[in-house]
């Protein structure tokens, strides 16, 4: 007698095709990364980012509560100064009054542990020059030095209540730079979320608008060229041998093959960002009534999820927690 084996008995229905799912989502596993903005009083839209918004300190507490009851427990906070205050070395990062320390520092208030608080390490919304770090007289980013102004940061940002610390310049050593200084300051619980294998991509050019970058030229001479894999995997290793809680590979959809990788080899969580290039081109052709926007979104989400990642940064994180209460 001759078998005839038809996958398609397994599809025919919606609750026959969730009972074999291989990969499930969950409103668990999304970041919402946010903006706040000094010197504005009302939220501002930021125009290649539909429905995304440089936020004050009213509309952030707001959002982050929305986040709260769609079942979201992480976001992912970004400070934008005024352009007056940035300088060379980004000073006002480490500052408590400055603009993202003061975000955390209120959210943490309000929310307490109901929903983590993770905040950009990085140095470039808040340079004159926009890079990620000091700038040498030739030019060049001095990554030993940058270190020092990362470990001031996220200690200022321990201080002000972040339960996680999020480096994302790509300086060599900076993780175990950043958890000596929590460390020795009395902050072991907070966690780090290292950007282990961070691409020079061109796909983050509406980020830029979002945190009016000064930035002018690239930043490919410290983070990883587009055409290596074997690159990212040292790197996670070194960030995992130094003290990294997480790793995550950004950008996600054009790197599902490098975050397959990294998800196979990591003994740590991984994470994941789609970046802000990925999010506005699918509301670019959605606006065109090219794609079918939440189709696509949720396709993506969980093409991000099946290769590797736990916990994907997405812009999306509202929408998608709230599709996902009604499948």
């Amino acid at each position: 007698m001759n078998i005839v084996r038809r996958p398609r008995r397994l599809r025919d229905s919606v609750v026959k095709r969730a009972l074999v799912a291989e990969t499930t989502l969950s409103a668990n596993d999304l970041i919402y990364p946010l903006f706040v903005a000094d010197g504005i009083t009302e939220p501002r839209e930021i125009g290649s980012m539909p429905g995304q918004y440089q936020h004050t300190m009213d509309s952030l507490r707001e959002i982050v509560g929305e986040a709260l009851e769609k079942g979201i427990r992480c976001v992912d906070l970004f400070g934008v100064p005024v352009p007056s205050e940035k300088d060379v070395t980004g000073s006002q990062a480490c500052q408590p009054e400055g603009i993202l320390n003061r975000a955390i520092a209120m959210l943490r208030e309000e929310y307490g542990n109901d929903i983590l608080i993770m905040a950009d390490t990085c140095l470039d919304e808040f340079t004159s020059h926009g890079h990620c770090g000091v700038i040498t007289s030739e030019g060049t980013v001095d990554n030993d030095a940058t270190l020092l102004h990362y470990q001031k940061m996220a200690v200022a940002q321990a201080r002000a209540g972040a339960h996680i610390v999020s480096p994302s310049g790509m300086m060599d050593g900076q993780v175990l730079a950043i958890r000596e200084a929590l460390d020795a300051q009395g902050f072991e619980d907070v966690a780090i979320m290292a950007y282990s294998a961070k691409y020079a991509s061109a796909f983050y050019g509406p980020f830029r608008d979002a945190v009016g970058s000064s930035l002018v030229g690239d930043r490919k001479t410290y983070q990883q060229d587009p055409a290596n894999v074997r690159e990212s995997l040292l790197e996670v290793e070194l960030d995992i041998e130094q003290g990294a809680d997480f790793v995550m590979v950004k950008p996600a959809m054009p790197y599902l093959d490098v975050l397959k990788e990294v998800a196979q080899r990591s003994l740590v969580p991984v994470a994941a960002y789609q970046v802000s290039g990925e999010y506005a081109m699918m509301h670019a052709a959605a606006q065109k009534g090219w794609l079918d926007l939440d189709a696509v979104m949720m396709e993506s989400l969980i093409a991000i999820k099946r290769a590797g990642a736990q916990q994907i940064l997405t812009y999306f994180a509202l929408d998608a927690a709230e599709k996902l209460k009604t499948q």
